[in-house]
């Protein structure tokens, strides 16, 4: 038997579409009487595609219960795969008919790399690929292209771990370490960590942590510690004079170029560096590898440029 032919044989048939729409409007939109406004049918249409759904895998999806329905376990993997899978869809449908005009990605990135280091350069991007238009969405550290459907890829730091189902490329050096006010706490001075306050940013915690264990430094007991919201606001603070914070050079070049902050203590790059993630579907898509080739060569202009050791 030939291959094709085994390939053919060991090919499970898909669900149906309608099927497959109904149950995604369902996951979405959270009861059968807003996915069937959302398809323009009645809700017993989308109860008897979500039931041939349910007959075509041979398990239920749904907990049902007093008329009402609810994704089971085995409803919502299922979810987060058609929701993907659709979108993928819409978004290549997309590329193809808006072949020779302006194709728009949506691109995430934790705050304060998608202010600070992606805004700078948005315009340069415009111009050396004609045609596309990024979106860049601020997103939490610990958010994945699983948790955003919507998102067409990410732009990644050191401490972010893709799933095995997303393609990631390093194009960028990602260096961290401790940076405050310039002249704190006074001119000329050797500062001393213990001696200060720390400024920690609960939305990265760990960042102190993985400083002190990756640069080689002993732990210290600070002498304060102000926790705050996001990386952000800690900046913010450190540029005031509050204390100190650690932060990832790429974020803060432009106040380390201008004297607004220093980093006496040095940085240390991460093993993996910033990252373009996207799913392995997409990998080929040419939005993003114009986003993955521009990438790549503003790594190798920026590299040496970003500090590695203290200023």
């Amino acid at each position: 038997m030939q291959t094709d032919e085994l390939q053919l044989k060991s090919m499970r048939p898909l669900p149906p579409l309608n099927a497959l729409r109904a149950f995604d409007a369902l996951a979405r939109c959270g009861s059968l009487r807003a996915a069937a406004i959302e398809l323009g049918v009645v809700p017993g249409a989308v109860r008897q595609q979500l039931a041939s759904l349910e007959e075509h895998f041979g398990f239920p999806l749904l907990d049902r219960q007093g008329g009402r329905v609810a994704l089971n376990p085995a409803g919502r993997r299922l979810a987060d795969a058609v929701g993907v899978a659709f979108d993928i869809v819409s978004r290549a449908a997309e590329e193809i008919s808006s072949s020779g005009s302006t194709v728009r990605l949506r691109l995430g990135a934790p705050m304060p790399m998608a202010s600070a280091w992606l805004m700078p350069r948005l315009a340069a991007l415009q111009r050396a690929v004609p045609g596309l238009e990024v979106d860049i969405v601020p997103i939490a550290v610990n958010q994945s292209l699983t948790d955003m459907p919507e998102i067409d890829a990410l732009i990644v730091g050191g401490e972010y771990r893709p799933l095995p189902d997303i393609a990631a490329t390093a194009f960028m050096d990602d260096r961290f370490g401790p940076v405050l006010a310039t002249g704190q706490p006074s001119p000329g001075s050797t500062p001393d960590l213990a001696d200060m306050t720390a400024l920690v940013a609960r939305n990265v915690p760990y960042l102190w942590d993985d400083w002190f264990c990756e640069s080689g430094n002993a732990p210290v007991r600070f002498r304060k510690r102000i926790e705050m919201d996001d990386l952000t606001l800690a900046l913010s603070a450190a540029c005031s004079g509050l204390g100190v914070t650690i932060a990832p050079a790429a974020s803060i070049e432009a106040e380390l170029g201008a004297g607004v902050l220093e980093a006496p203590f040095g940085f240390v790059s991460r093993p993996t560096g910033y990252r373009l993630c996207c799913r392995i579907a997409d990998r080929d898509r040419k939005p993003i590898a114009a986003l993955r080739t521009w990438l790549l060569a503003e790594g190798r202009r920026l590299e040496g440029k970003l500090p590695s050791a203290a200023v």
